[in-house]
């Protein structure tokens, strides 16, 4: 059930914004981006900071290996919006939906690098069993993981588990295709602030 605080409760320049968004972009306003401007005191400005250090920060990691982490973290969370928000931005980092596809069908045969593998595999693991263990890690490194990568996927984790868990606890509106893409199209431009 969708919570009906994301629909008020807006100061009057958060809601010419949103405003601004509906015309420019001719798509609803996302739920995630409701709810961060919501409480920003609170929540919503730490966790642009974070996340957008996390997605858009200096890293090994590309944009869309960033991005793919997200879409996988919210596939093991099953968390619908963040399924479809972050595949699409994914697809469009990487101007590749088969193989974005294809990763979050079936990881083992996907057609990307085995490090980008290890790592999704990793936090894979870490979303569900809630630990990796010392072979775990040893395995990411093996695969040629930096242990700065492994730190900036873990970012990554915990940004969209949180994501996630607010995403479902809220209720966030499933959009159409086009509302992904235009979303998806924004973070790319614009990133996580």
């Amino acid at each position: 059930m969708r919570l009906d605080v994301l629909n008020r409760g807006y100061s009057p320049s958060t809601k010419l914004l949103f405003t601004v968004i509906r015309l420019f972009s001719r798509q609803p306003v996302p739920d995630a981006a409701k709810l961060v401007f919501y409480r920003p005191d609170f929540y919503g400005s730490r966790a642009k900071e974070f996340t957008h250090e996390a997605m858009r920060g200096p890293s090994a990691w590309s944009v869309a290996d960033r991005e793919l982490m997200a879409a996988y973290v919210s596939k093991v969370n099953e968390s619908a919006f963040c399924i479809g928000a972050h595949t699409a931005t994914a697809s469009q980092a990487y101007q590749d939906t088969p193989r974005v596809v294809a990763v979050l069908d079936d990881l083992d045969s996907a057609p990307v690098e085995e490090p980008l593998r290890a790592t999704l595999r990793m936090l894979g693991k870490l979303i569900a069993a809630g630990t990796v263990s010392s072979a775990d890690m040893r395995e990411v490194l093996a695969a040629g993981v930096t242990p700065r990568q492994v730190e900036d996927a873990l970012a990554v984790c915990t940004a969209f588990n949180t994501t996630n868990r607010l995403a479902d606890a809220f209720g966030f509106e499933v959009l159409s295709p086009e509302g992904f893409a235009s979303g998806a199209k924004y973070l790319l431009k614009r990133g996580y602030r």
